[in-house]
């Protein structure tokens, strides 16, 4: 076997995981449009990627109805979601796999057009200025963004309820467990970086502070689902949805220790060599890497992506940086990925003017391996 380390067992909270080939999670944009609530196509495509003791990410779902930020994406905020979200659940069961729900509240990436022309929310009334940085409306244009309004002391106890509302519906859906979105410049991150966070209350101002929401949400995850089926998602030094910390080191290490003392089941980084906005592929060169910077600091499950190969990826983990490496635009056009690397088995390449919206091309009409070699 080429990648040996790849495919060594791991024991991931209560689930045994077969290989370390992980789906990350994966904005689609395919949900049904009025309801955003998972259909059959989705569980279509959630099926085929799924492997016996593979673990797969789902994509990141809004927790409130004022926490998106894109058209058809699913949330987990009512009946009808929890209903679709079990049949995606259900197709990843039948064939062996364990699926966690990636829990996920935009912030300021959004738009009034969202919200009934309200604005968006974030910790502190400052809009998002990166140059070519453009919002997507309700009717998938793009627009400017707009200045948020900062949220208010009882609105943010409000943020942890809802995340604590999503982690119980995701447990009435099914899933095995759930992810808190703290990364890629999105509401938890918007908390923790001065450069989104200029609050003066207990939310903001220090480190300790602006790391508050971010545990407390995790928290409220945990008391639902015990600490050993939550996840949290982080980007230090990550620069999507301009989002960048002048000296990310100290908040990072803060927070990495912080949760650290919390048992989860794993500690989830996108390395920064491939942090932007998820609309153009990005590889920055001579940028640090999450991993090797921060495992020093964490003794728990450390799972880490970014443009990972399968050659970087197995030694990323026999190295001992990571213990699992999850995979987005690969296993989005490798339904079969964790076998192809395996096998050793070429890969497809990916295209990536289907990632976003559309029905089955570019999402569930990719080949498995099996399916390219005659009989």
């Amino acid at each position: 076997m080429k990648f040996e380390a790849l495919f060594r067992p791991l024991q991931v909270g209560p689930y045994k995981l077969a290989h370390r080939v992980a789906m990350a999670p994966l904005t689609r944009m395919r949900a049904e449009r009025e309801s955003f609530s998972p259909r059959p196509l989705n569980a279509e495509y959630y099926g085929q990627r799924a492997t016996s003791g593979g673990l797969l990410i789902a994509e990141a779902s809004p927790v409130v109805s004022h926490g998106r930020g894109n058209p058809a994406t699913p949330g987990i905020y009512s009946e009808a979601q929890i209903a679709g979200w079990r049949k995606v659940v259900d197709a990843v069961h039948a064939k062996g796999g364990i699926i966690f729900l990636q829990l996920w509240h935009v912030g300021r990436v959004s738009h009034s057009s969202y919200h009934g022309g309200q604005l968006p929310v974030s910790a502190s009334a400052i809009a998002i200025k990166a140059e070519g940085m453009k919002a997507m409306t309700a009717d998938g244009k793009l627009a400017e963004y707009e200045t948020p309004r900062a949220l208010e002391i009882d609105e943010v106890k409000g943020v942890v309820e809802a995340f604590r509302q999503g982690a119980k519906n995701a447990l009435a859906a099914g899933f095995d467990g759930v992810e808190i979105h703290g990364a890629n410049g999105y509401l938890l991150e918007q908390f923790l970086q001065s450069r989104s966070n200029q609050r003066t209350d207990q939310y903001g101002g220090s480190i300790e502070n602006r790391t508050r929401l971010l545990l407390e949400v995790t928290q409220a995850a945990i008391d639902v689902w015990g600490a050993n089926r939550v996840g949290v998602r982080l980007s230090p030094h990550g620069i999507a949805n301009d989002s960048r910390e002048p000296d990310p080191m100290p908040l990072y290490t803060h927070v990495v220790k912080a949760i650290d003392k919390l048992g989860l089941a794993y500690l989830h980084f996108i390395e920064p060599r491939s942090s932007g906005a998820g609309r153009a592929d990005v590889h920055w060169e001579n940028v640090p890497s999450a991993m090797v910077l921060f495992r020093p600091h964490y003794s728990g499950v450390l799972m880490t992506a970014g443009g990972f190969t399968g050659e970087t990826a197995n030694a990323a983990i026999a190295d001992g940086h990571a213990d699992i490496i999850a995979f987005g635009r690969i296993f989005i056009s490798n339904p079969d990925l964790p076998r192809r690397l395996e096998h050793d088995h070429p890969i497809t390449p990916y295209n990536r003017a289907t990632f976003y919206g559309g029905e089955e091309k570019g999402y569930t009409d990719y080949p498995a391996y099996d399916e390219l070699t005659p009989a």
